[in-house]
């Protein structure tokens, strides 16, 4: 996100509060796809004024999170299988490019942040924590944070919310199977340490094909 710098001080922290709720209220599901957006209804969820408001919708559809309706204001992006076939694949391929280039880039400090950020996933896994999804995220973030490819690295953050956001929609509608999701992060950890890029990638895409295999199911054009 980025906020306009000539806004004063307490305008540019409204907005950016207004944005960073709104967008956890997308991701979570709780404003639905298709949603109308209304200013006002918005202004009384988030207790600020309507400028702040309309900000933050401005910039949540540079996440392709909101859409704007021409003359008609905004709603939630709708959700399909198609456009989720469509994250998944970005995912894959723009991932895999990220992740190699950061292990060929890879020193010390790159892998004790990894193993740090590996570390936390289990522990928020583990007691269950409201955290797990944050450390989620920061690990497969700084499994491709050495890429020094800034570019990529913001599409990457993208394409990992707007994947989430399916993720959350389709919680409780049924398991992943026979899965052990924490067994695939190992194995794509332990391939990243070991700088096998050919492996690392080739988990990783298998990890995203899995979910994918399932959420694709749960959503229709």
């Amino acid at each position: 996100m980025n906020v306009l710098d000539f806004n004063d001080g307490k305008e540019t922290s409204a907005t950016q509060g207004a944005y960073l709720r709104l967008r956890e209220l997308i991701l979570n599901g709780q404003l639905k796809p298709g949603e109308k957006l209304k200013i006002e209804q918005l202004r009384g969820l988030l207790n600020t004024g309507a400028s702040p408001v309309r900000e933050a919708l401005s910039l949540l559809t540079s996440d392709m999170l909101v859409e704007r309706l021409d003359q008609r204001g905004f709603r939630a992006a709708p959700v399909s299988r198609s456009n989720f076939n469509e994250i998944l694949m970005l995912r894959c391929n723009m991932e895999e490019e990220a992740l190699r280039a950061s292990l060929a880039n890879a020193d010390a400090a790159w892998e004790e942040a990894l193993v740090l950020a590996h570390h936390r996933m289990q522990k928020a896994s583990k007691q269950r924590s409201s955290d797990f999804e944050l450390a989620h995220k920061a690990f497969h973030m700084a499994l491709l944070a050495k890429a020094d490819l800034p570019l990529l690295a913001r599409y990457c953050d993208q394409l990992y919310d707007l994947n989430i956001r399916y993720r959350f929609l389709a919680a409780g509608v049924s398991s992943y199977g026979e899965r052990s999701i924490e067994a695939e992060h190992q194995g794509i950890f332990e391939a990243a340490l070991e700088r096998n890029a050919d492996l690392a990638a080739l988990l990783l895409k298998d990890h995203y094909k899995r979910t994918g295999q399932y959420l694709g199911r749960q959503f229709e054009d």
